[in-house]
């Protein structure tokens, strides 16, 4: 086995997420893989859920992007200067937001909590948002 290989194999980290992390946005995060969790150096890897009828804070991210993939629920983000474009997600879907882009999710359903995977090109587990005011850019 060449050295390379056997350096791979010696990295290769298994993560399950015991606990919650409540974020800036106000809410649950189950970090994956993130540069604390798994030595990651250019991304992260969590689990976020939107509690039922529940929101994020409105922010941005400066210097990193954004992809999350719906596992279940609805989430209506609402995006862009003043937060007047929305799009909805649904099971199944992707979602990208570029570093910058001033965004709030929205659970459509006041039943039931929404569940997303999210990736990030930055490893820190723990959230670089910018608070973004709405009502600045109506």
């Amino acid at each position: 086995m060449s050295d390379v290989l056997r350096e791979a194999r010696a990295t290769v980290v298994k993560v399950r997420p015991e606990r919650e992390m409540m974020t800036t946005q106000r809410l649950p995060y189950f970090v994956g893989i993130s540069a604390g969790t798994a030595g990651a150096t250019g991304l992260s890897m969590y689990m976020v859920v939107v509690p039922p009828g529940g929101h994020a804070e409105p922010h941005f991210h400066a210097d990193y992007e954004t992809a999350n993939f719906q596992l279940e629920g609805r989430i209506e983000t609402r995006y862009g200067p003043g937060l007047r474009e929305s799009v909805i997600t649904e099971a199944g879907d992707f979602l990208f937001i570029p570093p910058g882009v001033p965004h709030q999710p929205f659970n459509l359903d006041d039943a039931r909590p929404a569940r997303a995977i999210v990736a990030r090109n930055h490893p820190d587990e723990h959230e670089r948002v910018v608070p973004y005011d709405p009502a600045a850019d109506a």
